[in-house]
């Protein structure tokens, strides 16, 4: 007989069993035998101040890791908590394990503490849910959970563990492991010759590569492809900094000119959703390689279709594609209208006005951050705005929610980064909207020591929502959008931390050389022109 664990010793074995090393949670008496478990087995406990900054930490924690990282919160509210993150994760595809307490079982229908059917609600948003209802199989189910949530398409699971299954001991009688097997898909070696032979005779490719690039670690076999095939590459998700910024064929501000005058589209590790015009582009020819074949066909048919890994894919294709002569043709035209979209906004991005301009804040952040910072997007217009001039330089190094579009993913994205111990530096860059759905999660950067510069670009208002509203309805139709210029630097008087507030574009770099070198979490508060995106078009619906 092996030796006897309480249940949330053996949810802690069973975690680091998966490469766990920290988990991320908001106190909880449903599910304190795991934080004892993590003690013991060395875990480290990660604690904030919202259940959603748990999920959101968690989530980075497996993107940045290529892993699965695990929220642990309690029954009833501590759960529900959680739901927005959940939901986010799924629409990005990326994998996450919250496990949630709940009642004993034993008094199960009687109307115990945040007694609430959590499976319920939780199953419509993950790929797997669960309640395990027996001490000695708390292992097992932890390795379900990973399997489910790292199989592709990857995705968020819910495993409940009751508080008696927790507080009850069992026989650890083997070490608990990974229940899953780490294959790969390589596609159909006759659909990849097919676009082999497609890229090759186009006379004007273009290749979108998305977070499946990151994901399956295919930076470099798709830089092979770019250069053997001369082929433009633009990036989404978290596909941005798969090639460096200065490659010859890495293209950014053309893609909408691209997508109508290719004669061949090639799309990777991304979906045909509302950021690809769903698939109604120009291009006569697609190509569609993703790892979820429920993809494949979604808003409009490929005439190649290939589901597999996105290197392995990669490292099948690049080989089989020629350059075709006269190709500098179409390059040379994309580089055009690069320079024109450079030229037209070249009056935002120098911008001397003050408050700033949302470019000339991408621009200054551009100039200062170094090649391994890691940036997180959570905002509207000014992530849309920075975006565009702020480049990645690493793969992995750009964090947004994704097609979701879930605000306040800022501080949990920083503190799950800072968790894995990913990139040199971390900078969120966030809207004053956004700041206010998790920002007291500032207060567990500070505690947990991660020295995170959160940038908020400060325009008083819910801007993204703002401008089409005024120019639908008017002045007089601004309704709900309207925030104060609150001095959001000043919180770090109470939590700690260094702050910064800039009010002109020449304070500006100084402010986030000084944040950037204090060691400490630090809030730079940037105040911008309210009216500076009016124009631009509504990315919304």
């Amino acid at each position: 007989m092996g030796e006897r664990f309480q249940g949330g010793r053996l949810a802690a074995q069973a975690l680091a069993a998966e490469g766990v090393d920290a988990i991320f949670t908001l106190a909880g008496g449903h599910v304190m035998p795991i934080y004892e478990g993590c003690r013991l087995e060395g875990l480290r406990v990660v604690d904030v101040r919202h259940e959603q900054s748990a999920a959101h930490a968690a989530e980075a924690w497996g993107r940045v890791r290529r892993s699965c990282g695990v929220a642990v919160v309690t029954a009833g509210p501590g759960v529900t908590g959680t739901v927005t993150a959940v939901a986010n994760a799924l629409s990005a595809q990326a994998p996450l394990v919250v496990v949630g307490g709940a009642r004993p079982l034993a008094q199960a229908e009687r109307g115990a503490l945040q007694e609430f059917d959590q499976l319920a609600l939780l199953k419509p948003i993950t790929k797997w849910a669960a309640v395990c209802s027996a001490t000695e199989r708390i292992p097992e189910y932890v390795a379900i959970a990973f399997r489910h949530a790292l199989s592709p398409p990857r995705g968020p699971v819910y495993l409940e563990l009751p508080m008696d299954v927790l507080f009850a001991d069992a026989a650890a009688d083997r070490g608990p492991a990974p229940a899953r097997a780490d294959t790969r898909s390589a596609g159909d070696p006759a659909d990849i010759a097919r676009a082999a032979v497609l890229l090759t005779e186009a006379e004007r490719p273009a290749i979108v590569a998305g977070s499946g690039i990151w994901w399956d670690g295919a930076a470099d076999a798709l830089q092979a492809l770019a250069t053997h095939g001369e082929i433009p590459i633009f990036l989404n998700g978290a596909g941005r900094g798969s090639l460096p910024p200065d490659h010859p064929y890495l293209f950014q501000h053309s893609r909408k000119t691209a997508l109508a005058e290719a004669d061949v589209v090639c799309v990777l590790g991304a979906t045909l959703d509302f950021r690809l015009g769903y698939g109604g582009f120009s291009a006569p020819t697609l190509i569609h390689v993703h790892g979820d074949a429920r993809e494949l066909g979604r808003n409009r048919v490929a005439d190649v279709a290939v589901a597999g890994d996105c290197r392995l894919v990669l490292e099948t294709l690049w080989p089989l594609v020629r350059p075709r002569a006269g190709r500098n043709t179409w390059i040379d035209s994309l580089l055009l209208v690069e320079q024109a979209w450079v030229d037209e906004h070249r009056h935002e991005i120098e911008s001397q006005s003050a408050p700033l301009n949302h470019y000339r804040l991408g621009a200054e952040l551009d100039r200062v951050l170094d090649a391994g910072t890691v940036v997180i997007g959570d905002g509207g217009d000014v992530v849309a705005a920075v975006s565009r001039v702020l480049r990645v330089h690493r793969p992995g190094h750009w964090l947004d929610p994704g097609p979701f579009g879930c605000l306040g993913v800022g501080p949990g994205y920083a503190l799950g980064v800072g968790a894995a111990g990913f990139g040199d530096a971390i900078v969120v860059v966030m809207g004053d909207g956004a700041f206010g759905l998790n920002g007291l999660d500032y207060d567990t950067l500070v505690r947990a020591g991660v020295p995170a510069v959160l940038v908020i670009g400060n325009d008083a208002a819910w801007g993204e929502i703002r401008i089409p509203q005024v120019g639908l309805y008017g002045a007089e139709g601004e309704v709900a959008t309207r925030l104060a210029p609150s001095r959001y630097d000043r919180i770090c008087d109470v939590f700690g931390g260094h702050a910064e507030h800039v009010e002109r574009p020449d304070e500006l770099r100084p402010a986030l050389d000084r944040a950037l070198g204090a060691g400490v979490p630090a809030i730079v508060n940037v105040m911008l022109d309210p009216d500076a995106m009016a124009g631009h078009a509504y990315r919304g619906m």
